[in-house]
């Protein structure tokens, strides 16, 4: 997208209302979940674009598959900057382009991006130092203080992921920009300077809110929110905000309000932790869970690894595979359970065969499970 220009616009209540009543129609009432207090209609399943090699096809396969599902009901796409050395968010960019030709808004969609890893655009580079020096540390945006491994924790490299990512998207405004996996830098430094590097991350996306480059923010964990709350990798979601009410004030001045509004966590039969393990101090009186405390504190969640790595598309749990037996296969099980969560807004399935989209449609043309009916798949296992 280098010169071409942005597509002007963010999600809106409007958009995504007239979305959901015109290409989800025929779809299931409740496909579509409330973001937050802004009465966004956000699908209850998304794209993800995690998996595949890095080719061509690959690319063609991910932007068809945008195309068809933006056009059949699915308004969340979810990627990262590194994700397939960058090749991910173009083939989004262009299936978000495709879309839009064929009559879906850009007020209709959400659009999730992620930073914190390197990314590497030619390949893994076969001597890293080299291509550190020459690609991060030259034009100033960190330093090997602010790696560990390939994850880069610093102001500068975040703000030019973000500006990539607007790139390749050809968005204006990003939704939803993620700060992505920052626990990995906890074993290496503490908790405690982490946080501080977070803060400093927070104020960098706080001034893009502010700006109009991206809408809101919040992190990606893989077992931040999944560990118990005495383990070193624990992040707690009330201390989260706190530091992004701290970065709003720094960055817009007292009175403030952070746009901290969006936390990823893995979640699926094997990994419940999210629902199931009570670690959050809402600071409301309560211990909760994650996906129990984000509701509370005006967080939507976002459910990833909906398939277990593709384990879960062929071997659901005993209990999911009883309640759910109506469903064609293991895989509509899987998106059924999680979609079905109560509290969990989005669960993003990755798809780079378009055939696979057919049974996230399926799916989303039936009704969520109750919560009664839900609970009672954790009695049937316990």
């Amino acid at each position: 997208m280098t010169g071409a220009a942005l597509v002007a616009g963010r999600a809106s209540r409007a958009g995504t209302q007239a979305y959901a009543a015109s290409f989800g129609r025929g779809l299931a009432a409740g496909h579509y979940s409330e973001f937050l207090n802004q009465h966004y209609k956000l699908s209850s399943l998304g794209i993800g674009t995690f998996g595949g090699a890095a080719t061509d096809a690959v690319d063609e396969a991910y932007a068809s598959i945008v195309r068809d599902a933006a056009l059949a009901g699915v308004n969340v796409f979810d990627t990262a900057t590194h994700y397939r050395y960058g090749r991910s968010m173009r083939a989004l960019g262009e299936g978000l382009r495709r879309a839009f030709a064929a009559g879906v808004g850009r007020e209709q969609v959400f659009v999730i991006a992620k930073a914190g890893f390197l990314a590497f655009a030619a390949g893994a580079p076969a001597d890293f130092d080299a291509w550190f020096d020459a690609n991060v540390a030259a034009p100033g945006q960190g330093s090997r203080e602010d790696l560990a491994g390939q994850h880069l924790l610093s102001p500068a490299y975040l703000a030019a992921q973000i500006e990539a990512a607007r790139s390749a998207l050809g968005l204006a405004t990003v939704d939803a920009f993620l700060l992505d996996q920052p626990e990995v830098h906890i074993p290496v430094i503490g908790k405690e300077r982490t946080n501080r590097k977070i803060l400093r991350a927070f104020a960098v996306l706080e001034a893009a809110v502010r700006d109009g480059r991206i809408a809101c923010y919040g992190i990606s964990t893989f077992q931040g929110f999944r560990v118990a709350t005495d383990a070193p990798l624990f992040q707690s979601l009330t201390s989260l905000i706190g530091l992004a009410e701290k970065a709003a004030r720094e960055v817009r001045g007292e009175g403030a309000h952070h746009a901290f509004r969006v936390v990823e966590l893995p979640f699926n039969q094997a990994m419940t932790e999210g629902f199931t393990r009570f670690s959050h101090a809402t600071g409301k009186g309560n211990i909760a869970s994650t996906v129990q405390a984000a509701r509370q504190l005006g967080v939507y969640v976002v459910a990833s690894h909906t398939m277990g790595k593709g384990l879960l598309a062929r071997e659901a749990a005993d209990a999911v595979r009883g309640a759910l037996g109506a469903l064609a296969n293991d895989a509509q099980r899987a998106l059924q359970f999680n979609r079905s969560t109560p509290g969990i807004g989005t669960s993003l399935v990755g798809i780079s065969n378009p055939a696979h989209l057919a049974d996230l449609v399926a799916v989303a043309r039936v009704p969520p499970l109750a919560k009664e009916a839900y609970v009672r798949l954790y009695e049937r296992t316990a």
